[in-house]
């Protein structure tokens, strides 16, 4: 198992692209450097955000590896790279992130059931996949909402978390109710549960969750990280930065992984906000999109240096 906790704040990273839809490989790097400065307690490579259903193995297999290498150990790596139903191509596909070096591999919980046939099913593809991987490395769960949001049930996060080779879910019910209760499940086990969902993320952080993995850690993972840490010390700074980091967050439906590479161009991470995932310009579907992120930018700064002079 890997001797670094996965907890805390961890990022869903973007994949930067080049105008040509080239991999912006130096783009990346910078942004690598951005998460760690900005209090990230491990990276999550090849995920969704990272656009990995429009990634060929190849591409998916290069970009966890150079996550893995320019973090360097700093921080703890989880890959994902699970994008397929079939279940030949997964075992391919898998065995090939497996050898990229992470801390962790994660298997999206919707290809373990593709044709949502139920436990039975979730449990025989797993019990393949398990035996297809090395026993050593370290596994999580991702409820990624593509294809379709498919959720755990208790009885088959108990069966993870009794296996003990999974050490995290991200977690997708959105639901304070279920957080809670599957961190009863798993009590006493490695799997550790990570709220991904920003409207109950402060309410999942009082309740245990050890941290937050949501996709507005790509604009201030810091914010969450000290409210994750120093909320207690601070209750109304806390309650009032929560309220701002929920409504940031609701704009995620306005054109997200775009709207989060429109941030990183501005800022000077990387040059291109180029999507595969999304092929339409989101300036012109959703308008005064630039003046939303004003304020997100103007938000961030404000609780910054409040955080600041404490």
């Amino acid at each position: 198992m890997t001797s670094q906790a996965i907890q805390g704040v961890i990022p869903v990273m973007l994949t930067p692209f080049h105008d040509n839809g080239e991999i912006d490989y130096p783009g990346l790097e910078r942004l690598i450097e951005w998460y760690i400065a900005h209090g990230s307690g491990a990276l999550f490579a090849v995920c969704q955000s990272s656009e990995m259903m429009f990634l060929s193995l190849e591409e998916r297999v290069a970009l966890g590896r150079f996550v893995v290498e320019k973090a360097a150990g700093r921080l703890p790596v989880v890959v994902s790279g699970h994008i397929s139903d079939d279940l030949a191509l997964q075992i391919e596909e898998l065995q090939a992130m497996s050898k990229v070096g992470a801390d962790g591999l994660i298997l999206v919980t919707n290809h373990l059931d593709p044709r949502k046939e139920g436990t039975s099913a979730f449990k025989a593809t797993l019990d393949t996949l398990l035996s297809a991987l090395p026993d050593d490395l370290p596994l999580g769960l991702y409820e990624c909402p593509a294809p379709y949001r498919r959720l755990l049930t208790d009885e088959e996060l108990r069966y993870c978390a009794d296996s003990g080779r999974f050490i995290m879910l991200k977690d997708v019910s959105c639901d304070l109710e279920t957080v809670k209760r599957r961190l009863e499940i798993t009590q006493g086990t490695p799997l550790k549960i990570l709220n991904a969902n920003a409207a109950i993320a402060f309410d999942a952080m009082k309740a245990g969750v050890p941290g937050f993995n949501g996709v507005f850690t790509n604009f201030h993972p810091d914010l969450y990280n000290w409210l994750w840490q120093h909320s207690e010390k601070h209750p109304e700074l806390a309650s009032e930065l929560a309220t701002f980091l929920v409504l940031s967050a609701v704009s995620e439906a306005l054109g997200y992984p775009a709207l989060a590479k429109l941030y990183h161009q501005r800022i000077g991470t990387f040059e291109s906000m180029r999507c595969r995932v999304i092929d339409y310009d989101i300036r012109e579907k959703f308008w005064a999109l630039d003046a939303v992120l004003d304020k997100i930018v103007e938000g961030t700064e404000h609780f910054r240096k409040r955080i600041a002079a404490l």
